[in-house]
């Protein structure tokens, strides 16, 4: 569905929330009841159109607007060239990750060595790449999904594996609200995709409450990573230790 027809469905739902029908919208923009239906159905209006049937209607055209860009269906990874292009600059990466987690430049800017500038450029390249659209007064609007993940080996994930991984794990994992699990099984294939879709499942969870949180103060929150791999695997040593290491596990 494209952004007009979704603007003119959020309308439609707005109009009838308001109890305003197609004819007591012509009478008041002064048209025949046939040419709204119409333009309704051609899904073409312009914006100063709209903005008459919003006022005729009651409705603030804001409302309509903000309610169709929380509806329109949102990509849930970056393409290739996009993941690229966060890496072939300087702290872009850093500002994704911030954007990702709600922070305002305010924050920003606070936490790291960046200047106001800086960032204000960082933001417009996270804008012209498609990861956020920038708004007035360097506030910004995610253009990705809650159930965004990096691009499956791909070039953040390779970045990651390189540079984040060790620094990751080192940790000790022992503090409030930290834990961290390695648990082997032998599963067959069915048995894993379940769990798979039960990581998945956590996963959303995760993006719930990240979102509802952020009704909370900045410094009620912390910033947590969720770190999860799943796979057919086997410590090299281990392998190493095998009768017949060319057997499969």
């Amino acid at each position: 569905m494209s952004s007009p027809e979704i603007i003119l469905q959020v309308l439609r739902s707005h109009l009838r929330a308001a109890d305003v029908t197609y004819k007591m919208l012509a009478e008041r923009i002064d048209m025949s009841e046939s040419s709204v239906k119409r333009m309704f159905g051609q899904a073409d209006m312009p914006l100063s159109r709209l903005a008459q049937i919003c006022k005729a209607a009651g409705v603030a055209m804001e409302d309509v607007l903000r309610a169709a860009a929380d509806a329109t269906p949102q990509a849930d990874t970056l393409t290739l060239t996009q993941e690229k292009s966060l890496l072939a600059q300087p702290h872009l990466l850093l500002m994704a990750i911030c954007c990702l987690g709600h922070w305002t430049l305010e924050q920003v800017l606070e936490t790291y060595n960046l200047t106001e500038p800086e960032c204000i450029l960082l933001l417009a390249e996270l804008d012209r790449l498609g990861l956020i659209e920038l708004k007035p007064l360097n506030r910004y609007r995610l253009r990705v999904s809650n159930a965004f993940r990096w691009l499956p080996d791909g070039p953040v994930q390779q970045f990651f594996r390189a540079h984040v991984v060790d620094d990751y794990f080192a940790g000790s994992f022992n503090g409030a609200g930290e834990t961290l699990l390695c648990l082997p099984a032998r599963l067959s294939l069915p048995s894993a995709q379940e769990l798979v879709g039960r990581i998945q499942q956590l996963a959303g969870e995760l993006a719930r409450l990240h979102q509802s949180d952020r009704r909370l103060a900045a410094q009620e929150r912390d910033g947590f990573t969720l770190l999860i791999g799943f796979r057919s695997w086997e410590f090299s040593a281990f392998t190493a230790l095998r009768r017949n290491p060319a057997l499969t596990r």
